[in-house]
């Protein structure tokens, strides 16, 4: 299969041919069994990588291994390998593994030796807001994994993006043209899984009334995004990690295999190590969905895009409902940078569209922001009389956020966007007086 391939393959039976091979020749992958004696505990095969990390710490290390013990492979991928694949494996599947594995490898060495030129935005990626240089590092990740097979799994607070992330990736690959089939893990029941992932046969329960394609079958020779994968119940994790493993299953009451050519992507803002730690999420499953992870910075940590970000969004609004342009002053500019931004680029996007559909003037202010992001609505004039002025909005505003956080002055702040000394600065100004700061 390997010589089939182009490859050109180097075979040793025993332990000690193994690292001379090792030693003697400049390998580009090792495909390395778990056994080699009579013993079939494994230990040989942990022994062995560990010997090959030593010797050559770049090179990528495939393990072989069985059902039985995965968890010996898991270890494995601990101590270093890159991958684990069990008998017996997809034949294409473990080809398209190796061919990632070897292309990944080349691309960190050529990284590794180039010299480190200024950074920017590849062409490739303009229509992606931002020049943080945190984003520029992700871009350039995406360009090296984006043409391989390699499974990838995107972590980071929720409303970082971390499904643009994917679907950049999907759109700079081979599989551009092919289906990009999104599912949110977290919405489906555990007792519609196999049905929604896998499909079913009319017939095969009470309401199969036709056959249904599940959403693998539907990412035929393309892409699926798995999302809020850390949401996932441990039945479904046995189910899914059976599927990534030769991509191979059944449809709900019917016997015949289907074979899928998909290109895995996953996402969460869990730390799925430690759900691991906790027993809620299978670690063999997290290896084998993180051959590469990309950690999505949160907004609060590219500061300097958030005016680019927030023009960005008031340009598309504009399109959107048909209003006239709004700019934003240097003010307003600075209330954002300073704001922490708990929900992130979603939170922005929604404040800048709420602020432009409610301010009034042509150039939008600090309090404008304020006024959006606490009611959504500007306040009854009723409240403060019909000839308020900005500061009666604002004084009222701050009222209106202590009162619906119970007079906690932390949550205040944050509501409001600002910090807590602005907070007490603003409640001296206009004389607010809560129990707390009595």
């Amino acid at each position: 299969m390997l010589n089939n391939a182009g490859y050109k393959p180097n075979f040793a039976s025993r332990p000690e041919d193994i690292i001379k091979h090792i030693n003697d020749t400049d390998f580009d992958l090792v495909l390395l069994d778990m056994n080699f004696s009579v013993s079939i505990n494994g230990e040989e095969g942990i022994e062995l990588l560990r010997k090959i990390k030593l010797l050559k710490p770049a090179i990528p290390v495939i393990l072989i291994t069985a059902w039985a013990s995965v968890e010996l492979a898991v270890r494995g991928i601990k101590l270093g390998a890159s991958e684990f694949v069990t008998k017996p494996w997809n034949n294409i599947q473990l080809l398209k593994i190796i061919e990632t594995l070897i292309t990944l490898s080349a691309d960190r060495e050529e990284e590794t030796t180039s010299v480190l030129k200024r950074r920017e935005k590849p062409a490739e990626f303009q229509a992606i807001i931002g020049e943080d240089p945190k984003l520029l590092d992700i871009l350039e990740v995406i360009k090296r994994v984006a043409p391989t097979h390699a499974p990838v799994l995107i972590t980071g607070e929720s409303g970082t993006g971390k499904e643009l992330i994917a679907s950049a990736i999907h759109q700079y690959s081979t599989r551009k043209s092919k289906p990009f089939v999104k599912v949110n893990l977290g919405g489906i029941p555990a007792s519609l899984f196999e049905s929604e992932m896998f499909g079913h046969k009319k017939g095969a329960f009470t309401d199969a009334k036709s056959d249904h394609a599940g959403r693998f079958e539907k990412a035929h020779k393309g892409t699926i995004f798995l999302d809020e994968i850390g949401d996932l119940d441990p039945t479904s994790q046995v189910k899914l990690l059976r599927v990534l493993q030769d991509q191979t299953f059944e449809r709900l009451g019917d016997a015949n295999s289907i074979t899928v050519d998909v290109r895995i992507l996953s996402a969460t803002n869990h730390n799925l190590y430690s759900l691991v730690n906790k027993g809620s999420f299978r670690e063999d499953l997290l290896y084998r969905i993180n051959l590469i992870q990309i950690e999505v910075p949160p907004l609060r940590q590219r500061i300097n895009d958030i005016p680019l970000l927030a023009a960005y969004f008031i340009g598309q609004a504009v399109k959107t409902y048909s209003l006239p342009l709004k700019s934003i002053s240097k003010e307003a500019n600075e209330w954002l940078c300073n704001h922490s931004w708990p929900g992130n680029v979603r939170e922005l996007k929604n404040t800048m569209e709420r602020t432009l559909l409610l301010t009034r003037s042509d150039q939008i202010m600090p309090e404008d922001f304020v006024i959006a992001q606490s009611t959504g609505r500007y306040p009854d004039p009723k409240m403060y009389g019909s000839t308020g002025t900005l500061d009666d909005m604002e004084r009222q505003m701050i009222i209106n956020t202590i009162e619906e956080c119970g007079g906690n002055l932390s949550r205040s702040s944050e509501r409001l966007g600002i910090s807590r000394a602005t907070l007490y600065r603003k409640m001296e100004k206009h004389g607010i007086q809560t129990e707390k700061n009595e």
